[in-house]
């Protein structure tokens, strides 16, 4: 008899991982391994049991799914991480895949498809579903912003005047201009409302109240 795949769920609302857990407990070829609530839990989780496929949510407390990602795979390259997110903005699945990541779904994903992407990540290979695949390949086809450039356009999306930037940032008022000029061009957006809506669509920034 070939031995189960053995699976880990990261997720912090608790609803969902009981939805979760009660889904793969339907399949023969599944044993649920264990649970974690914020990133943490996560990684001791992952060091405890280390489960077969690790499926982690992308937003979660104390440390998010790509932090997670990023310290379970520097103690072990071969760990199988399928994340499951609400989450399908381009920075998000760039971000998730670029730190290794194997593959990314949304929970709005059929649980047919969830079961069949982690036997496939399983089995060595990798799940993107074709639009995950679309948006990931049309964000690296866009150029990155630079550290700075990311500082400034969080505090655009907060409404901050070229002006207030400068000064919570510590630099001119010309070379706040330059970047800000940067941040639109890279988005390819016309105006500062244009481009915090952009960047809120690729998932560079939180929208409000979420």
């Amino acid at each position: 008899m070939t031995n189960p795949i053995r699976v880990a769920v990261a997720e912090d609302n608790r609803l969902m991982r009981l939805g979760i857990v009660a889904l793969l407990k339907t399949q023969t070829d599944f044993l649920v391994v264990g649970e974690a609530e914020d990133g943490a839990q996560a990684v001791n989780l992952f060091r405890a049991h280390k489960p077969d496929v690790f499926l982690i949510d992308l937003r979660m407390p104390v440390l998010d799914g790509v932090q997670v990602t990023t310290e379970i795979l520097r103690s072990d390259p071969e760990a199988h991480i399928l994340v499951l997110s609400h989450y399908d903005g381009q920075e998000d699945i760039f971000r998730a895949v670029k730190v290794g990541a194997r593959g990314y779904l949304t929970k709005e994903h059929p649980p047919s498809e969830i079961l069949n992407a982690i036997r496939i990540v399983h089995d060595g290979g990798r799940y993107l579903p074709s639009s995950i695949a679309e948006r990931l390949n049309n964000r690296m086809l866009q150029p990155e912003l630079t550290a700075r450039e990311q500082q400034v356009l969080e505090r655009l999306a907060l409404g901050m005047t070229n002006k207030q930037i400068g000064e919570e940032l510590t630099m001119a008022h010309k070379t706040c201009s330059i970047h800000v000029s940067g941040v639109l061009g890279k988005l390819g957006a016309h105006t500062r409302t244009e481009a915090v809506a952009i960047a809120q669509q690729r998932g560079l920034i939180k929208p409000p109240n979420r």
